[in-house]
């Protein structure tokens, strides 16, 4: 058997072999190369024996949707490493839905293995482990899990607010535990007598607290945290426990930039010194760490390449190019490859280089990569070969003429602005002296003056930046009405104050938020998922999450249009007994909580848009979303009904549109949008105007500029607004 050296962590080596009573094609990583010297013990061990596979439940049980899952896979985790300059470190890569976190689930003991013995823990097994602590001998515990998909939070330990604006109010309940309580696991309200066996050691919580910047925040309830800080509490909460092997499941979501820059080297560090052991996986759109060494591309539970990143990210190129040619057909292409290769170092995160494909590469793809039931048209002709010779067939993204969402990469003409819709003169927002937003002084024409300035008009497109907890989060909170300081604070929603004034009366927040569209973290946690999916898009007329919504004819055929739209997206299974075309009966079956994650996510976009409100917020909506269901919401944002991509990627003119049928057209001039994101793909390409908070330490004001096309169009302008 010809073997191919490929390690996980230094030892783990990739192969790729035939059975003999199968064509199907095996992918293996394993450590098994000849050698004199012992083979270390194996964390996790996974070997193909019998046609092994796993199974979420047992095949004899009377389920559905049961399938095999990464058969034919051999797979090790070993104990120990080479030195560091042999070793090799691991990303798994693959869009939603493709079997990362089944993947991450199966090493750490989940799901049905048959034979049971196609997978073991010999080093958990060993003597070492028993005497280093007995409790490690148990995979559950020796390998700890951390997800960040948006709904976990930081677990059970930490209860979500009672409502929205809770986390807002300085008051403190007895289950407000602080960061502190959380990572030394003091959240109990009546706790049995502390013996010492739950004790966190001092050292490594003051390691974790420093290497992923904590400190400011040990003291602040946890229901206080935003997104990014949630992420890093959440990963020095595991560090504490001292795991064998550390699964992060897609850390980088989510994440600022600087928080990014700091992260990546930390996990290096612990992934170099084996404290723990490591193991993540990205999106396709996550930079890359530049230290990760090799990459595996998974779909629909399998890997599809493997091995070495420079290796991998080729193979990637050329299917891509040869698609592109029409030598494979479109739907051979793999899902969110044409972002993949961004590195992630400490200085930056770099746009891939310029990758050629020879013909060469092309052939070789063609003949040795591509499965054999795949069928394509070939390659030119010799003849037509001979006379191309080795031209290389550059195919790194190029400039095109319009973003993904269909705006032109550099403006020709000046944004209309209307009347303004928020205005905030001096706003600063503190919890007894310790301030959040707004310690700054700040020059507004030509004059100093204290707090938040701003003003969102009618026709702007804002985007709000800044580092994890500066306040982006409490900014949109005091546009919304969901801040309890709204009502004492010099802000103007929609031309009225909260509060009355001589001759007008205070605007109700009802009033406001039926204005708005917002989609968020926040909201995704407070829908209720027993609601239909028809009910959930319906609730953007309501004056509660469980409020009865108010709906007219024209309502209801907005909802309809954008359930058609978006009916491959949210609808998971189609019957086959002739429904009738165009119906969308089906949305009033479909629950909200039965979704996967990321149709969750594009109801809740569709929600915050749907009726066309004055002012439409998203913080980060896109998040969790694969990337052509991102570019179709961000196209459909912009342009509604009357855009969509053909097979090729490329923007039209719908049918819809042709035949005059157009329920909803996107973002008009009388809307103005705001938008948070840390990730770019995920940014507007109509933003034009943003802000960059400043941490909430260093009394900084913040930053505001204006672009002169969408972000995509240029790098440089997501780094001015990032000012690296």
């Amino acid at each position: 058997m010809r073997r191919i050296p490929s390690t996980l962590a230094g030892t783990a080596a990739l192969k790729a072999s035939k059975p003999s009573n199968t064509r199907s094609k095996r992918l293996r990583l394993d450590s098994s190369k000849e050698s004199a010297a012992p083979t270390p013990l194996a964390v996790v061990r996974i070997r193909h024996e019998a046609g092994g596979a796993f199974y979420r439940n047992h095949p004899r049980a009377a389920t559905e949707n049961n399938p095999k899952l990464f058969p034919n896979l051999t797979f090790i985790v070993p104990s120990s490493v080479k030195p560091p300059k042999n070793q090799e470190h691991w990303a798994i890569i693959g869009p939603s839905s493709s079997g990362k976190t089944t993947f991450l689930q199966i090493l750490r003991g989940q799901h049905v293995s048959l034979p049971a013995k196609a997978r073991t823990y010999p080093y958990l097994e060993s003597p070492t482990v028993t005497l280093k602590d007995p409790g490690m001998r148990v995979p559950s515990r020796a390998i700890q899990y951390v997800g960040f998909d948006g709904e976990k939070g930081l677990g059970e330990q930490a209860p979500r607010s009672a409502y929205l604006s809770s986390r807002y109010e300085s008051r403190r309940e007895e289950t407000d535990f602080s960061v502190l309580d959380y990572l030394k696991g003091n959240t109990e309200l009546n706790p049995l007598q502390d013996i010492g066996a739950n004790k966190v050691d001092e050292k490594g919580l003051k390691l974790v607290i420093h290497d992923l910047r904590l400190g400011d925040l040990i003291n602040m309830p946890v229901s206080n945290l935003s997104n990014g800080q949630t992420r890093r509490a959440r990963i020095a909460k595991a560090l504490l426990s001292n795991p064998e092997l550390l699964l992060l499941d897609e850390p980088l979501m989510g994440l600022d930039p600087p928080t990014l820059l700091s992260l990546s080297p930390m996990l290096h560090k612990l992934a170099q010194n084996l404290s723990p052991r490591l193991l993540l996986t990205l999106r396709p759109q996550d930079p890359i760490p530049e230290w990760i060494t090799h990459i595996m591309y998974l779909k629909n539970c399998a890997p599809v390449h493997a091995g070495r990143k420079e290796n991998v990210l080729q193979k990637l190129a050329a299917q891509a190019e040869a698609i592109k040619q029409g030598i494979l057909p479109p739907e051979s292409a793999l899902p969110d490859t044409h972002e993949l290769g961004r590195s992630l170092t400490c200085h930056g995160i770099y746009e891939p280089k310029k990758r050629t494909v020879t013909e060469t590469d092309l052939v070789y793809f063609v003949k040795k990569m591509v499965p054999k039931q795949i069928e394509f048209k070939g390659l030119q002709s010799e003849k037509s070969r001979a006379k191309t010779g080795s031209r290389k067939l550059e195919i790194a993204s190029q400039a095109t003429a319009l973003s993904r969402d269909g705006y032109p990469l550099h403006d020709e003409e000046p944004v209309e602005v209307g009347e303004p819709l928020v205005e905030m003169e001096g706003a600063h927002i503190k919890y007894g002296e310790k301030s959040v937003l707004g310690k700054w002084t700040q020059e507004v024409d030509g004059v100093a003056k204290q707090g938040l300035w701003w003003t969102i008009r009618r026709g702007e497109r804002w985007g709000i930046f800044g580092p994890n907890g500066s306040g982006k989060t409490t900014l949109l909170s005091l546009i919304c009405s969901d801040h309890p300081q709204t009502y004492s604070l010099p802000i103007r929603l929609f031309g009225r104050s909260r509060l009355p004034e001589p001759g007008y009366p205070g605007v109700s927040i009802f009033d406001i938020q039926a204005r708005i569209g917002h989609s968020s973290p926040e909201i995704h946690n407070h829908i209720t998922k027993s609601l239909t999916l028809r009910k959930v898009i319906a609730n953007a007329w309501a004056d509660t999450f469980k409020g009865v919504p108010k709906l007219d004819d024209i309502a209801n055929a907005r909802i309809d249009a954008c359930l058609r739209w978006f009916e491959d997206e949210l609808r998971l299974f189609k019957s086959v007994d002739g429904e009738k075309s165009g119906s969308t009966a089906w949305a009033d079956e479909v629950l909200f909580g039965g979704l996967p994650f990321s149709a969750q996510r594009v109801a809740l976009f569709l929600r915050a848009i749907v009726k066309s409100p004055d002012l439409i917020i998203l913080d980060e909506a896109f998040s969790g979303m694969d990337n052509f269901v991102r570019d179709r919401c961000l196209l459909f944002l912009a342009h509604g009904e009357n855009k969509c991509f053909n097979s090729l990627r490329q923007i039209i003119s719908s049918k819809i549109a042709k035949n005059g049928e157009v329920r909803v057209s996107g973002l008009s001039k009388e809307q103005a949008l705001v938008c948070i994101s840390h990730v770019r793909e995920e940014i507007p390409g109509s933003v034009r105007k943003w802000i960059c908070l400043p941490e909430a330490v260093t009394g900084k004001p913040p930053r505001v500029g204006t672009l002169d096309g969408p972000i995509e169009g240029c790098y440089k302008r997501w780094g001015e607004i990032w000012d690296m």
